[in-house]
């Protein structure tokens, strides 16, 4: 008869926000850099009349091209800047057959997120004003990080990117449906998300409603240059 001391005990189940809690500590650095400088930029906004009117102008450009803007918007700040730096920093200036495929996959997939910011945006000013109040901005980033991002965003983000990352089978995309999937990949992403980006919408809703979306590109693009740099300097400390 074996003795049942041998046997460990299964390991415990990692809480989901946990790691999600790690991933926004590691985060904490580019995270308050980006913060620092959108902050900066709605201070410029409402104190600095030269930049007031260079952000007007951009506010202009999106009141023409509406949600064409939008699209390109978030195409460049999501997929285009992206993969120029995948290109420049991690590839050393060399091009692979890759970097169109990403592009395949991440062109269509930011134009549709940036018409769908766009709506959210737009319908947030229906459903609370457009006036940049305490109370109107708190509302709408509840709705922004509490409702849209864990109902949409998140899923639907990490859904995607582990299909593509899968190589687009279809067999086990069942399991992207489940609780488990939720819990494990989903909710981690939700926590390192709000530690980054609740101040950010904060700002952005803080601004004149045709404003949000040029600065959101803004942001994202923001982000995406800090995060690599960031992430090329862990590298080569590592070398």
């Amino acid at each position: 008869m074996p003795d049942d001391t041998s046997i460990s005990p299964p390991a415990p189940r990692e809480a989901p926000w946990t790691a999600g809690i790690q991933a926004a500590r590691a985060n904490l650095v580019p995270g308050l850099i980006l913060q620092g400088l959108m902050l900066s930029v709605l201070l410029a906004y409402y104190f600095h009349p030269p930049m007031r009117g260079i952000l007007n102008d951009l506010a202009d450009i999106k009141a023409r091209r509406g949600y064409g803007y939008s699209a390109a918007n978030a195409i460049i700040a999501g997929a285009v800047i992206p993969e120029l730096l995948r290109i420049l920093v991690f590839q050393k200036r060399r091009l692979r057959r890759s970097n169109v495929s990403n592009l395949l996959f991440t062109v269509p997939f930011w134009c549709v997120m940036g018409l769908v910011v766009d709506f959210l945006y737009r319908c947030q000013v229906g459903w609370f004003g457009s006036e940049p109040t305490f109370a109107v901005v708190l509302k709408k980033v509840l709705v922004d990080q509490f409702l849209y991002n864990p109902l949409y965003a998140a899923p639907v983000t990490a859904w995607l990117y582990d299909w593509k990352n899968r190589g687009f089978r279809t067999e086990g995309v069942g399991a992207f449906f489940t609780v488990g999937y939720y819990r494990d990949v989903v909710v981690p992403t939700l926590f390192a998300t709000w530690g980054v980006w609740i101040p950010v919408v904060a700002i952005l809703y803080s601004l004149p409603s045709l404003l949000q979306i040029p600065l959101f590109g803004l942001a994202l693009s923001l982000w995406v240059i800090i995060y690599t740099w960031m992430s090329e300097q862990r590298t080569i400390s590592t070398e």
